[in-house]
């Protein structure tokens, strides 16, 4: 079989694979909190938010600056989380292929 043969169904077997460890991903989650658990966001590894949760005891008013604050912190925790397994998994995939977008 020729190169351009091997080469061809290898990129076929690595699609697939890509597509199994994508579905895989949307499914696998991750949590992250901030503010000593007053906030807690949890994200699928496809890098979606999948909800936030708010410690009742935290709104108060007049701390609404804060709990944006934690909020945001809980959020970008959970998508690096997702982020980083997101891409450890595609590296396992594409090893040795040099291709853009992929890794």
């Amino acid at each position: 079989m020729s190169s351009i043969g091997k080469l061809m169904k290898q990129a076929a077997r690595m699609q697939q694979q890509i597509t199994a460890i994508q579905q895989q991903l949307a499914q696998q989650t991750v949590e992250a909190t901030s503010g000593g658990g007053a906030v807690k966001a949890v994200a699928t590894c496809d890098g979606r938010l999948k909800s936030i949760r708010l410690d009742p005891q935290t709104l108060n008013p007049g701390d609404a600056e804060v709990l944006e604050d934690l909020v945001l912190t809980a959020v970008n925790q959970a998508l690096d989380q997702a982020r980083k397994i997101n891409e450890t998994e595609m590296q396992k995939v594409t090893a040795g292929f040099n291709l853009p977008g992929l890794t």
